[in-house]
């Protein structure tokens, strides 16, 4: 073998360059594509939990003007109060867990590529063997 054809070996054919730049930026708009939509869920279900804290903060209001007027001595320590104060501090843990897990979904990098797991690299070899056998018969002619 001389040493321009070592050389060339050693050397990615454009086509190997665009393969890899292509597979690249493919896995990375699926990866962000994906990301976006797990983000819009989590929004969604975070949307959902504040809708039933709003009501749940009606609902206690309404509660305890109720007992005000019927006069109820200690308020806040009623039975029910006591339960729908439970589920609003419910609530707002999943709301903020929601929101810690759409702050670590934006924080996600796309995974890297790895030479050795890409499946396109005995695609690639082969291609760039036919393109050396090509640039060989053109110079024996």
């Amino acid at each position: 073998m001389t040493q321009n054809q070592n050389n060339q070996e050693n050397h990615e054919t454009t086509s190997e360059k665009l393969w890899r730049a292509t597979r690249h930026t493919f896995t990375a708009a699926t990866f962000r594509a994906n990301q976006y939509k797990q983000i819009v869920q989590k929004k969604i279900d975070l949307g959902a939990v504040h809708k039933k804290i709003d009501q749940l903060h009606s609902e206690l209001g309404k509660l305890i003007d109720d007992c005000r007027e019927a006069g109820h001595p200690q308020i806040l320590e009623r039975e029910e109060v006591v339960q729908l104060l439970n589920k609003l501090d419910n609530l707002k843990k999943a709301a903020a867990l929601l929101e810690e897990e759409i702050e670590a979904i934006r924080a996600e990098e796309p995974p890297e590529e790895s030479p050795e797991n890409d499946p396109s690299e005995e695609t690639a070899e082969k291609a760039g063997t036919h393109d050396q056998e090509i640039q060989d018969e053109q110079q024996k002619q």
